[in-house]
């Protein structure tokens, strides 16, 4: 074998074990009042990466003290149990969810009143 053939071969290798690894991204979008999806379906003991993405002008949080809390967080933080958004901000955390039904919402004065509520189902 070729020492180009034998270098192709090392680095498709270490490519596909790369894309292996990387956790499932589940986007979640965060706008006027609302979150998408609603509910959120992860798998149990399955690392996942939660891309949060504030499609709005506005700042929200996605508030979900249980979850966090029974989720091992591997990437990222979830200080008090809440991602913190700024107007059009986009914001990361990768974890290993643990099986239960979890309330989810935005904390900011009325936005849970006004229908910003989601919830996370694990299985």
């Amino acid at each position: 074998m070729s020492f180009l053939r034998l270098a192709s071969a090392v680095f498709l290798s270490t490519l596909a074990a790369a894309a292996q690894a990387a956790p499932p991204v589940v986007t979640i979008g965060v706008s006027s009042y609302k979150f998408a999806p609603n509910p959120i379906h992860l798998k149990a003991g399955q690392p996942v990466t939660l891309t949060f993405v504030n499609q709005g002008g506005h700042g929200h949080d996605f508030t979900a003290k249980e979850f966090f809390a029974a989720s091992a967080v591997s990437a990222g933080a979830a200080p008090g149990g809440k991602i913190e958004l700024e107007g059009n901000q986009t914001k990361s955390i990768t974890l290993t969810p643990r099986a239960g039904t979890y309330p989810a919402h935005c904390s900011h004065f009325l936005h849970s009143s006004w229908g910003m509520t989601d919830q996370i189902v694990v299985n």
